[in-house]
């Protein structure tokens, strides 16, 4: 009886080699599928601070079309009261522009993911029924 009990403790004492490498390959796996995610959720969330400083000059701009009567009277940073290299203070925020002739706002980023490594930018365009049309290649590089 003392010998069959000395062979099951022998058993009993830890994993094969072959538990090991599957349990080292599911992690390898689930590596692989999370980081490229987490990339992009890291790359989404730096991005925000560009649209979010983009929002602060559509807020002024939304103002001044309201009191001024149309986009032709707030095409301008001089015209809407308001100063962008103040608006662009963010880590993450190269410039904001905007158009004169349209009232277009473009944002640019710091992430280089457009084409041959540009930064991605955000433009909100101002429509005369009061909206606004987003455009730019952050769409197309999925972070905004």
């Amino acid at each position: 009886m003392n010998k069959i009990q000395n062979i099951q403790k022998k058993a009993q004492k830890g994993f094969t080699l072959i538990e090991l490498m599957i349990v080292v390959a599911i992690i390898g796996i689930l590596a692989a599928v999370a980081l490229p995610a987490y990339q992009t959720y890291t790359e989404k969330s730096r991005f925000s601070e560009v649209v979010l400083a983009v929002g602060s000059v559509k807020s002024a701009m939304d103002v001044c079309i309201q009191v001024n009567g149309g986009i032709a009277n707030c095409d301008t940073a001089a015209k809407i009261g308001i100063d962008l290299t103040d608006a662009a203070r963010g880590n993450e925020v190269t410039s904001i522009t905007i158009a004169a002739s349209s009232g277009a706002i473009t944002g640019t980023g710091t992430d280089g993911l457009g084409a041959s490594g540009a930064n991605s930018t955000y433009i909100l365009t101002p429509q005369s029924d009061g909206t606004w049309d987003q455009t730019g290649t952050c769409v197309a590089n999925g972070v905004c």
